[in-house]
């Protein structure tokens, strides 16, 4: 295994304590929001865990005590109405996918997306804010992406759409902060998730070459770190920013990426 594709491990300690609080982690059935989950837990908060796949859920839910599953197509935002308001902190984290150029872009998954990554993030934050503002604390972290900082071509809908999630972060950084609420952005570059794995997988059968090269040639090409990004490394980050030492951080975007943006 060569050092850029080494798995790195999870450190044991440096818990920040969240006992007594609610956690709502969307995308929690696997990758970054399965790493959310389960790094809040260990922290002493209570989690919804809310996914589409409700296998990967479940077992989740199955492994990590105080984890209860609620299996929700966020891209159906009237489902939105059906989870629990009284949360005290919110990690926006589902996502997909879709590569096209844009005049070949379907319409139709392109609004998917972002009524999925934009949308259902927005709904979910008027959700829970009259909880958080009623208790005076609350905590909003939205997984956005190096993308939201940069572009890159053929991923019209993903940009856009965690482009406009920067947007509502900071606005929500400003509503809040009167009243103990705080939101931030993380952003990583690729991180080792199933999502990635089939970005991988499609770059390899389009260009007729082996994963490893995508990996290398394209998808790190941009960073200085050569590897991919552990989950657990985006939701360490996750956890700080719920802790107690980041009440004035807010509306502040946190790239774990590398390097990608340091060009």
């Amino acid at each position: 295994m060569s050092t850029m594709d080494a798995v790195v491990p999870a450190p044991r300690t440096g818990l920040f304590d969240l006992t007594g609080r609610r956690a709502l982690v969307t995308g929690a059935g696997s990758g970054i929001g399965a790493a959310c989950a389960r790094r809040l837990v260990a922290a002493g908060a209570q989690v919804i865990a809310v996914d589409v796949a409700e296998t990967a859920l479940k077992q989740l839910a199955a492994e990590v005590d105080h984890v209860t599953a609620h299996v929700c197509d966020l891209a159906d935002l009237s489902s939105v109405d059906d989870l629990p308001a009284d949360i005290d902190i919110l990690v926006n984290n589902a996502g997909v996918q879709h590569v096209a150029p844009v005049h070949e872009f379907p319409p139709e998954r392109f609004s998917f997306i972002l009524r999925l990554m934009l949308e259902s993030p927005f709904l979910l934050a008027r959700r829970v804010l009259p909880h958080m503002y009623s208790g005076g604390w609350g905590r909003i972290v939205n997984i956005s992406s190096a993308h939201g900082l940069r572009a890159s071509p053929y991923k019209s809908a993903y940009v856009s759409a965690k482009h406009g999630l920067e947007g509502l972060s900071k606005v929500l950084a400003l509503e809040g902060a009167a009243h103990g609420v705080t939101s931030n952005c993380v952003n990583p570059a690729y991180v080792r998730t199933a999502l990635v794995e089939r970005q991988l997988e499609a770059q390899a059968a389009a260009h007729g070459v082996d994963v490893a090269t995508v990996l290398t040639s394209v998808l790190l090409k941009p960073v200085a770190v050569k590897r991919l990004i552990e989950p657990w490394e985006v939701a360490e980050l996750v956890a700080y920013l719920c802790g107690p030492g980041s009440a004035s951080i807010t509306g502040a975007a946190f790239p774990v990426d590398g390097g990608w943006t340091a060009h």
